[in-house]
Order: C-alpha cells, then sequence, then structure tokens
C-alpha cells in the first residue's frame, strides 16, 4: 500500500483508547493481560492504525507504570512481528508522556533494539 492511500493522522490516547492500566508483554502472561498487554495494544489498535494512517502519535500520559516487557512487545514488535521497518517507524510514529519523559527513551531503546535484531 502506497502512503498515499493512508489517510492523513491520527492520535491514540493509550489510557483512554485501550486500557487504563496496561500491563504485560503477551495476552497470556497472566489473568487479565489479554485485555492490558502490548500484544494486544499491538495487534488491535496500533498496527491497525499505522496500516491506516500516514502518522500515528500515541499520547502515554496519565499511567505511569509501563513496564519494559509492555513497551518492547507494542512498539519493538511492530519492527520484529509486523514487519515495518525501522525507517518507516521513526518516521511515522511518534510517541510522547508529558509527565515521565524517561518512558519515551524506553520506548526508543526498545525501537532501536527491534532494529539491531532485525539487521
Amino acid at each position: 500500500m502506497e502512503h498515499s492511500d493512508l489517510m492523513n493522522s491520527k492520535q491514540i490516547v493509550l489510557i483512554k483508547d485501550f486500557h487504563p492500566k496496561p500491563y504485560g508483554r503477551y495476552a497470556n502472561d497472566a489473568p487479565g493481560c489479554e485485555k492490558t498487554s502490548g500484544e494486544v495494544f499491538r495487534k488491535t489498535i496500533l498496527t491497525p492504525a499505522l496500516r491506516e494512517f500516514e502518522s500515528v502519535e500515541i499520547d502515554l500520559t496519565g499511567y505511569n507504570r509501563y513496564g519494559r516487557s509492555f513497551l518492547d512487545e507494542a512498539f519493538g514488535g511492530l519492527i520484529r512481528e509486523d514487519g515495518f521497518s525501522g525507517e518507516d517507524i521513526k518516521k511515522r510514529l511518534s510517541y510522547s508522556h508529558r509527565d515521565v519523559q524517561s518512558i519515551e527513551i524506553v520506548i526508543t531503546d526498545r525501537i532501536d533494539a527491534a532494529i539491531r535484531d532485525t539487521m
């Protein structure tokens, strides 16, 4: 699909559009993770948005305890599991947390690690 076929942009407010307390890497990690995991967020919200929109912005504000495994699966999984290139993700995906900037740093690190893992 050409980028010109995609609609312009979408903002996702994670705690409203997905779950107020995201937790876990995989849907089967623990009871409840089928609703809260990074895998479920990526498969049901993030990947479809990136397939439909030219750019996607994720607002992570409102929850301060994102686990590294959630972030790795949600964001790194775009490259490892869903076939997006690192270049594509860096160009089309933005993310922010107004209160805890270290969450943004972890996401960038997990995307960079996924890029290295696929080289």
